[in-house]
Formats: structure tokens, sequence, C-alpha cells
């Protein structure tokens, strides 16, 4: 039948294989509930003293074991003949404590927590059976089991002149963080390559308010109103010349000399009077000027007709027309 309330501590097996570790609980429960002196010899206990010990002990007992008990009201009588029945289990647990003392290794480990758990849970069975185990031999176990790559580690720990067990095991424990992290760093991506390039990272061609370039700032550049162009290239363009000819062309390819393409303002070989007159027509806002080419003549020279008559196609211009014009009569 199982236990009605719950069990403060794991009950003593039938086998008493938990003996030590059930003895050890149960002395701790009972001075905490101050009853600790009725498991000891020649006590001065009242009798629901004795009870209260009684009841919390065959609490955490097998029911097997509870059976076999059942006529022990003493709680010191009950606890010596556990004593009698189980002390034999520190001869059984002492050998393999020593053999795993003895094996016990840091370079079995994959990390130094479990090391560090394992070196607890041996130490502790060897302090139950009666071995004593102190700081300086959990100290020369790990120095004297440290992996030969880490030889030169183990040294450098050493001359440290650790005095106890667990300020080494801290070391060692941020060590192995430290070295997980670096590398992760390292397979994060080959050595020498750069990091990928943002995602968010957009152009756009959108100037923002009136008379603005995309270019955030002002007076950047070799002036006031010099840009420097996605591409590289130097080009010097004007806040009020921004144009936009009629194939789309973004203005950074627009000569704000001429407002022709395929040249910048530097290298541009416009002539003069046609510079001034296109100059003049960015000034006019909202007016279509129309620009000219006119050439000065001599007034020594003849003015040459370029009108093409017909009769500059042919010969005997007068005969071919005769001829073409009877012959439209006949049809």
């Amino acid at each position: 039948m199982a236990n009605l309330t719950k069990l403060e501590f794991a009950a003593l097996e039938i086998s008493g294989k938990n003996y030590l570790p059930w003895t050890l609980d149960a002395e701790i429960h009972l001075t905490a509930k101050d009853l600790e002196k009725t498991i000891t010899e020649a006590n001065i206990a009242s009798p629901q003293e004795r009870a209260k010990a009684m009841i919390f002990l065959r609490h955490h007992l097998h029911e097997d074991l509870k059976t076999e008990y059942l006529t022990v009201k003493d709680p010191l009588e009950l606890w010596k003949s556990l004593k009698e029945r189980y002390d034999h289990q520190k001869l059984v647990l002492l050998p393999n404590a020593r053999y795993q003392w003895i094996h016990l290794r840091l370079q079995d480990f994959k990390s130094v927590s479990e090391y560090n758990s394992a070196m607890f849970r041996i130490t502790s069975e060897l302090k139950l059976c009666g071995e004593t185990i102190t700081e300086k031999d959990m100290l020369e176990k790990t120095f004297s089991t440290f992996h030969a790559s880490n030889l030169l580690l183990q040294q450098q720990y050493r001359e440290r002149s650790f005095q106890k067990y667990s300020e080494l095991i801290s070391c060692l424990l941020v060590a192995e963080q430290n070295n997980e992290l670096l590398m992760k760093n390292h397979q994060a991506r080959p050595t020498g390559a750069s990091p990928f390039p943002e995602a968010n990272a957009t152009s756009s061609k959108k100037g923002r308010g009136r008379g603005r370039s995309n270019f955030r700032g002002r007076g950047r550049g070799r002036g006031r109103n010099n840009v420097w162009r996605r591409d590289g290239q130097y080009n010097k363009t004007k806040e009020n010349n921004v144009v936009k000819n009629e194939k789309g062309k973004h203005p950074e390819d627009v000569c704000y000399r001429c407002g022709m393409e395929n040249h910048w303002s530097r290298t541009c070989r416009t002539p003069k009077h046609l510079v001034e007159l296109y100059q003049a027509s960015l000034k006019k806002k909202g007016k279509n000027v129309e620009i000219n080419l006119t050439e000065n003549e001599p007034e020594n020279e003849c003015h040459i007709d370029t009108h093409l008559d017909v009769s500059d196609f042919f010969q005997n211009a007068d005969e071919e027309i005769d001829t073409f014009t009877k012959g439209e009569n006949k049809m």
C-alpha cells in the first residue's frame, strides 16, 4: 500500500543499498524536528517525542520493513536494528568507491561540469564509508589527469597555487565557456572572409524637397554644390540646374552647361553662344525659349539657294516634262 502522505526523502529499500544516504537524511530531519535525542544512547526523551520519532522513521521505510519491525515501538531500538542489518553496506560500497576514485580522470569527460559531478559523487561515497578526501587530494587528482595536449595549461594552473578545489573548478568552467564562444566565432565564417552585407541596404533616386540632390548634406566635396556620383565618379552640378531630358535620363548624365548628354561639363566643347542661350532658357521658368542656330554672313558673299525643283533631276527638263504630260492625257 502506498504512503498516504508525501515522503520527505526516499524510503529505505529492503535491499539496503541506499542505507547510508538514508541514515544521513533521517538524522538531519530528526534534528530539524528536535527529535535527534530519541536515537541516542541513554536519552531522556518523553513518550510523546519517542512516538513522533517512531512515526517519522516508519513512514520512511519500505512496506516489507514496516511489517518486519511491526512490534518495535522505541525509535532507538529500531535504529540499532537497522544498523546491525545494513551497516555492512559500507564494506560493499567502499571498494567500488575506491576503484572509481583511482580511475577518475578529467580527460575522460566531455565537459568540466560532468567531471565535477563525478568528483563530488565519488568523494561523498568515500566519506560515508569513513574515507577522508582532502582538498589537496582533489586538486592533485585534477592536475594529474589533464589531457596530454594541455600540458602547458596544466603547468600554468599549478603555478597559481590554488588552495581549494572549488577555485580551480571555477577557473576551468570559465575557460571552457570562453573556448566554446571562440569556436563559435571561428566557425561562423572562413578565416579572412568579410561579413555578409546587410540585407536592408537600399538605394533610392528620389530627392527630398525642392532643389535637393540624392545625397545628404550640403557643401561636401570640392565645392558647395558638388556631389559624388554612386559609381565613384565626380560630377559638378547645381541645385537649380537639375534637368531631366525627354528620354528619362538621370540629371547626373546631362551636362549642366549646354544640356547635352554623353559628356561632362569640364569636357564640354559646345560653342559659347549656344551655352549662353541654354543658360538663359533655364533662368526663364515656365517659358519655352526657342534656340536657333544662326550664322552671320559677310556682305560680299552671295546667298546659296538650297531649294531643289523637279527640273534639277533631268538633263533636258522641258522635253521630259512634255513627254510625261502627253502620256497622262492619252490615258
